[in-house]
């Protein structure tokens, strides 16, 4: 989802958002609330099968739901939705109808049942938390993304049903909102003494460590955009994130899995639980498995079935999924299990009951991903571009009329562009895109041929007044590219994108659109940031990993000419390595060479705390704690070639 980071992405929610003066939100325009009330006739609203299966089982619901960390901080606010969004509110002008049901839907919150012996709580999160019970104890899936929620819905679960101690915890797949909260359950002590049981698919701990680490921090400033966690929660604000409300922003933990599952058809039986799992790499994650209960006829279907169009590739960035093999895992699922199912359900939204109605939906959800790759290759393949492709792809009704593959959460124009982007990456053919000027260069010529600022701004408000707000983005961007000091474009491209914002279906569309409009009008936020490298992450970092991290980080004009190698000793891993620096890159081996230039002896564990500010190098060299042998001068200009990355770079503006 999602950070994958997604959220060890976001640190800090806020409720409220300060606008400098004269900056407030605007009003939805006659265009906008005429293109939100076509759909109200479009899509089948009278339809409320979703409303009573997501209060189906329902058993009790806290009061209020606003969840504190040791310090007294809010780190998850459901109360703050409360307030504007309800079953009993109809959607507001500024609010896209669907997206507005969308968010009715997730507010419904508490324990409920799933089938017997299986528990949800909903609405602690962005993502789902489901207790099985087993003899003695709970099986939980999917630990939410913080500690302290997960510690919260136990708590509940327990009040309402009875103590019972926490047997095993179940990782879907490696996103961290599906096991961020583990240390909220249980201790590491009883994990490593076989107390507990971690049970995660092939390459877990792999893909959840490096998807927060390589790209980590250009992935978390664009998480800020596509989960709204800065935007006023209001109806001018944060309304839904598609697959919930938004991200909790408590300490995100991991404990490392004791068992792997690493084939379709494995089976487990803990606590007196049979479940066999299906194994789907590839699919929403690079890692990910679904699981069948036989004896209860339900269906865990992790991320790879929500009540949404899922996303091919996330707006916060991350690899492109194959929505082929997605298609051909849903496949495998109907034929293992969709006669036998009676109930399925998830780790996002709500469960679905009754055989016929499962593989119904299992069907439209494969055959939305398989159009999706089919119909984009067949353009693609006539000579379309990704671009052009986009904006002619359609759904057939039964898809596009159906709530469960509306695009709340993934949208079929960006989809559409994903599988472009896996078959025929970013150069679409055309002589013109193969080495174009960059964004402000190009800027400062458009605006000079059309006639300079003025004359493009007075045809913009024009054009606003008529609502030409996807034409008003294009132009206006650059205007704001050429003379970002220019207040009036950097206006009127805000109010544009705030209107393109209440017209999104899509919750990541409408906070991207509003984020870019509050950065527009209030400039680039200093706090509320991010965090990608949790303390659990770090520690859970390989040597290889670290290395391939530093070697981003190298700043080639402070290497140039620089020559030199540097043994590394891990003492407490038994492992050795050698850093080369030569033609401005950084290369390791674990074929250490007989004579470096400098040789750090050192524990992971010493440079875990390095990395987290716990200590530094020159305080650990004091203590005894590391050791440098050879040119120390050496190992200071490795240091100082290494850059920091600052996390609120410009995105609206250059």
């Amino acid at each position: 989802m999602k950070l994958s980071i997604i959220c060890t992405l976001v640190a800090a929610a806020l409720s409220t958002t300060t606008y400098a003066a004269g900056t407030d939100p605007k009003p939805a325009t006659s265009y906008t609330i005429e293109l939100n009330q076509q759909l109200l006739k479009e899509l089948p609203f009278s339809n409320k099968a979703d409303f009573e299966n997501a209060q189906k089982g329902f058993i009790a619901a806290q009061k209020q739901v606003t969840i504190k960390n040791d310090k007294g901080d809010v780190v998850w606010d459901l109360e703050s939705y409360k307030k504007y969004i309800g079953l009993d509110k109809a959607a507001p002008d500024s609010v896209n109808p669907s997206l507005w049901r969308n968010a009715q839907l997730n507010m419904l919150n508490g324990l409920f049942q799933v089938t017997d012996g299986i528990y949800q709580v909903r609405g602690y999160d962005l993502s789902n938390i489901t207790f099985v019970k087993g003899k003695t104890g709970w099986i939980v899936f999917d630990p939410l993304i913080s500690k302290e929620t997960a510690k919260a819905a136990l708590d509940f679960v327990n009040e309402q049903l009875g103590e019972r101690p926490v047997v095993a915890v179940i990782y879907s797949h490696s996103h961290i909102d599906h096991f961020g909260g583990v240390r909220g359950l249980v201790d590491e002590a009883d994990v490593k003494s076989g107390k507990v049981k971690i049970i995660a698919s092939h390459g877990f701990t792999e893909h959840a460590v490096s998807e927060n680490v390589i790209a980590g921090n250009a992935m978390g400033r664009r998480a800020i955009y596509m989960y709204g966690a800065l935007l006023p929660r209001n109806e001018f604000g944060g309304v839904n994130g598609g697959l919930g409300q938004t991200t909790s922003t408590g300490e995100a933990t991991l404990i490392k899995p004791t068992d792997t599952i690493e084939k379709t058809g494995e089976e487990r039986t803990i606590d007196g639980v049979k479940m066999v799992f299906q194994y789907t790499p590839g699919t929403e994650a690079p890692t990910e498995m679904n699981t069948w209960f036989p004896e209860k006829k339900a269906l865990w279907m992790a991320e790879n079935s929500t009540n949404t169009m899922h996303n091919i590739l996330t707006l916060r960035g991350a690899q492109v999924r194959d929505a082929l093999k997605w298609a051909s895992y849903l496949n495998e699922t109907i034929e293992m299990w969709g006669d036998q199912a009676t109930v399925k359900f998830q780790s996002h939204h709500w469960p679905l009951w009754g055989s016929e109605s499962i593989v119904a939906e299992f069907k439209k959800q494969r055959d939305m991903y398989k159009y999706t790759h089919d119909q984009t290759v067949r353009l693609m393949n006539q000579g379309y571009t990704g671009e052009e492709i986009s904006e002619m792809i359609k759904f057939p009704d039964e898809i596009e009329k159906n709530w469960s593959t509306r695009g709340y959460y993934g949208t079929l124009r960006h989809n559409s562009r994903a599988v472009y982007q896996r078959y025929m990456g970013w150069y679409n053919g055309n002589p013109s895109d193969l080495n174009n000027l960059p964004p402000a260069e190009v800027a400062k010529h458009y605006v000079e041929y059309m006639g300079g600022e003025k004359a493009i701004l007075a045809k913009a408000k024009k054009d606003f007044a008529g609502g030409q707000y996807r034409w008003l983005a294009e132009v206006l961007k650059h205007v704001v590219f050429a003379n970002p000091e220019n207040k009036d474009a950097k206006m009127l491209l805000a109010d544009t994108y705030e209107q393109l914002g209440y017209q999104a279906e899509s919750g990541p569309w409408r906070s991207v659109y509003l984020q870019g409009a509050f950065e527009l009008r209030n400039g680039v936020p200093s706090a509320g940031g991010a965090n990608t490298a949790s303390p659990d992450i770090i520690k859970n970092m390989p040597p290889k990993m670290l290395f391939d991290y530093l070697s981003v980080r190298i700043n080639p004009e402070k290497a140039a000419g620089k020559n030199f190698t540097i043994n590394v000793d891990f003492t407490d891993f038994d492992e050795q390595y050698t850093l080369s620096v030569e033609n401005s890159v950084l290369n390791y081996t674990q074929k250490q060479v007989e004579n470096p230039d400098v040789t750090l002896t050192i524990t992971k564990a010493k440079l875990d705390e390095i990395q987290l500010g716990l200590t530094n190098m020159e305080e650990a060299i004091i203590a005894g704690d590391v050791k440098l042998d050879g040119e120390q001068q050496v190992f200071k200009d490795f240091v100082g070639m290494l850059d920091n990355f600052n996390f609120w770079f410009n995105i609206v503006t250059p």
